[in-house]
């Protein structure tokens, strides 16, 4: 898991950090939302469920 400058926490499956204009939560396509994968803490949302992901717009 990467640091921005400002000390939020990026997952993985993250593409910027939290509150980045033109982004959202999705639910993590990994583990589908439920954090877990076969019992395990998701590595790609670390457990959280959900991703920053890039919008459309336009």
């Amino acid at each position: 898991m990467a640091e921005t400058p400002q000390g939020t926490k990026l997952n993985p499956g993250d593409v910027a950090p939290p509150g980045t204009p033109a982004t959202g939560e999705a639910p993590c396509p990994d583990c589908q939302g439920k954090g877990t994968v076969n019992g395990q803490r998701c590595r790609n949302c670390d457990g959280t469920g959900v991703v920053i992901q890039g919008i459309a717009g336009g």
